[in-house]
């Protein structure tokens, strides 16, 4: 290491949050597991791109105000 280098080195800091996060996988080895269990579960999903390319063309535009008398269809 060059002595540039060492003179502005500053020791090895780590937040309080980074033990924290540390401290729990060491006591709960499986947590990144489970963690990565419950993504898959909510969030990584295949789409089917066809079927969602079918139903945006078939949404009905909505109008403005969806609680307002529409003038062209009188009760």
């Amino acid at each position: 290491m060059s002595l540039l280098l060492r003179i502005f080195r500053r020791p090895d800091y780590r937040s309080e949050v980074t033990q924290f996060i540390d401290q729990m996988k060491e006591s709960k080895p499986d947590l990144e597991a489970k963690q990565r269990a419950g993504r898959a579960l909510l969030w990584d999903k295949n789409l089917d791109r066809e079927a969602l390319a079918e139903w945006q063309q078939a949404r009905v535009p909505q109008k403005p105000y969806v609680y307002g008398d529409d003038p062209r269809h009188p009760r």
